[in-house]
C-alpha cells in the first residue's frame, strides 16, 4: 500500500469515527453528561468537549489560552493543553459541542479531499498545540483518539458497542503494533522469552520474542512462553491505560508471573 493510499484510509476511518461519535453525543441527555468516566477528572461532557477542541483546532480554529487551575488529574504540559480546550467549553451544551465537531470535521474533510496528503513522513501542517508530529502520526492518531473517547463514554454510561467499526479495527491494530516495545523495553524478560497477545473476537494475534540485544521483535511462533487471551474491550481498556489489569478478565497459558508483568505494562497511550 502506498503512502497516499494509507493516509487516505486514515482519513476515511477518522471521518467514520467522528460520525459515530457525534451520533452518540446527540443521544446524551443532561443527566448523563456529568457521569464520571475512566479518565481522571473528566466526565462524559468533558470527553466530548475535548474532542470538539482538537477537531476545531485541526480545522483551523485559533488555539485557546486561558488559566488552568491546578488539579490532580493534570500531570503534564499535554494535560494542561487539553484541559484548556475543555474549560473553554464549560458553558456549551452537549448539542452545541456535537455541532462544533460536525462542522469542524466537515470543513477539514473537505480540505483533505481537495488536497490529499501523499507523504506521511513530512511534518503535519497543523497539530494540536503544535506538537512535532508527522502527517502519518497525526492522521493515524485521530481515529484512535476519537474512538477511544467514544468508548470512554460508552463504558461510563453502560452502553457497549462500536467494536465492529473501522476505527475499532484501526485502534486495536495500532495498539498491537506497539507490543514489542512493551515486552522488550518495559517488561524486559530474558533473551529468548516470547509472549503472545490473542484477541480472537477481533481477529488479532500479536507475538514478540526478545533478542540478544534485549529488543523484542514480532514473531510468528505459536509455541510462545506465554499466551494471553483477552476480549477486544479488555485489550482496549489495558492498552489504552484506562483501568488496571486486575479489573478485566483474561486467560493465561504459561508463566503467570510473566503474564501479569506484561498485563501491568500493556498501556501504550500517554
Amino acid at each position: 500500500m502506498s503512502d497516499q493510499e494509507r493516509l487516505a484510509r486514515y482519513v476515511q476511518t477518522w471521518r467514520s469515527a467522528c460520525t459515530d461519535f457525534v451520533a452518540l453525543a446527540r443521544t446524551i441527555g443532561p443527566d448523563d453528561a456529568h457521569v464520571a468516566t475512566d479518565l481522571d477528572g473528566w466526565d462524559v461532557k468533558d470527553n466530548i468537549a475535548h474532542t470538539a477542541h482538537l477537531e476545531a483546532v485541526l480545522a483551523g480554529a485559533p488555539e485557546e489560552t486561558l488559566e488552568v487551575p491546578p488539579a490532580p488529574h493534570i500531570k503534564s504540559i499535554t494535560g494542561h493543553y487539553t484541559e484548556q480546550g475543555v474549560l473553554a467549553r464549560r458553558d456549551r451544551t452537549v448539542a452545541e459541542l456535537a455541532d462544533e465537531i460536525e462542522d469542524a470535521v466537515a470543513r477539514r474533510y473537505a480540505a483533505l479531499l481537495a488536497d490529499p496528503p501523499t507523504d506521511g513522513s513530512v511534518p503535519a501542517p497543523k497539530t494540536p498545540g503544535g506538537v512535532p508530529w508527522t502527517t502519518d502520526l497525526l492522521l493515524g492518531n485521530r481515529p484512535l483518539d476519537v474512538w477511544m473517547h467514544e468508548q470512554d463514554i460508552r463504558r461510563a454510561l453502560g452502553r457497549p458497542g462500536g467494536f465492529d467499526s473501522p476505527a475499532a479495527a484501526h485502534t486495536i491494530a495500532r495498539f498491537a503494533g506497539g507490543f514489542p516495545v512493551v515486552l522488550g523495553k518495559r517488561v524486559a524478560p530474558p533473551t529468548g522469552t516470547s509472549v503472545a497477545i490473542d484477541i480472537p473476537d477481533a481477529g488479532v494475534r500479536t507475538a514478540a520474542v526478545v533478542g540478544d540485544d534485549g529488543r523484542a521483535t514480532p514473531t510468528d511462533r505459536t509455541d510462545t512462553d506465554v499466551t494471553i487471551t483477552l476480549s477486544p474491550e479488555a485489550y482496549v481498556i489495558l492498552a489504552g491505560g484506562r483501568r488496571p489489569a486486575s479489573t478485566v478478565t483474561v486467560d493465561i497459558e504459561g508463566d503467570e508471573v510473566l503474564a501479569r508483568a506484561v498485563l501491568d505494562a500493556l498501556a501504550v497511550t500517554p
